[in-house]
């Protein structure tokens, strides 16, 4: 469990912005949020809140969805990135792993790893990158020949956070990495990411349905709904917060409840109100 990190410099900024797809469909209403340098930060909330698309608006993704920024602004270190291509925001420092584990399955793990540092000269530094990849995913080394697709689910999620960490990146955006996994490997992905954080000094977003291992993890929190932000604050507050444990804690006073039972009967309650 992470304290509250101490304060650092903002590294990443989104001011207010709205995204459109199609032209007509309104998915994020005013979205604002600071990642600090050096910290965890945790976007919360259920499927469909907007959690993916913040992280698309940051690394410039949208458009192959037809999904654009039609007001605020994003900046990471002091300069606006939401026009520059998402290869330049690598080249910048700012990656995204994305949801779903996506690996080339035809390709070995150490082949997918290498293509992360596509960006990058330098043969050596490339190989001392490598090797740093493999102390924190041991299991990938033992498998490094072996071809992607056949790899567990937990293995691939390695493979894909892996690969960013070949471009040498200074801030991760990490869509959902406990999606599909048992939950010790999610116990297990989660504690790589705060060693990273603590040793490599790797700033992460990380966006995640699983509220009660993310709020263990990160330093801050935001939670969607509707696309809106409604509530932050420093993940040890929102773990306490009565309102956090019921909606996406399952918990209250009368003991343990499920998300779907406390929606149920607050709708339940105004309708007879």
């Amino acid at each position: 469990m992470l304290d509250a990190a101490p304060t650092k410099e903002t590294l990443l900024e989104v001011n207010n912005i709205e995204v459109i797809y199609n032209h007509v469909i309104l998915v994020l209403k005013g979205v604002s949020l600071s990642v600090p340098k050096g910290g965890i930060t945790a976007l919360l909330g259920g499927n469909g809140a907007g959690k993916t698309t913040t992280l698309k608006a940051i690394s410039n993704l949208l458009h192959s969805e037809r999904g654009e920024v039609t007001k605020g602004s994003i900046v990471y270190r002091g300069d606006r990135i939401q026009d520059l291509e998402p290869a330049e925001l690598v080249k910048r420092g700012v990656i995204q792993v994305m949801e779903g584990r996506h690996c080339f399955e035809h390709l070995t793990v150490e082949e997918n790893l290498l293509t992360g540092a596509y960006t990058r000269s330098g043969a050596a530094d490339i190989a001392a990158d490598l090797e740093m990849v493999y102390t924190y995913f041991p299991r990938l080394k033992e498998r490094r020949k072996s071809q992607a697709g056949y790899t567990s689910g937990g293995e691939q999620q390695m493979v894909a956070i892996g690969r960013a960490l070949m471009s040498r990146p200074e801030c991760i955006l990490l869509d959902e990495p406990s999606m599909g996994l048992a939950p010790q490997l999610v116990e297990e992905i989660f504690q790589i990411v705060k060693d990273l954080n603590e040793k490599e000094g790797a700033t992460f977003l990380l966006a995640e349905q699983n509220t009660n291992v993310a709020l263990r993890f990160a330093h801050y929190g935001y939670i969607l709904e509707s696309g809106r932000v409604v509530m932050d604050g420093p993940a040890q507050e929102l773990r306490e917060n009565p309102d956090v444990k019921e909606f996406y804690l399952g918990m209250s006073e009368e003991g343990r409840k499920s998300y779907r039972d406390v929606r149920s009967y607050r709708r339940r309650k105004r309708w007879l109100s």
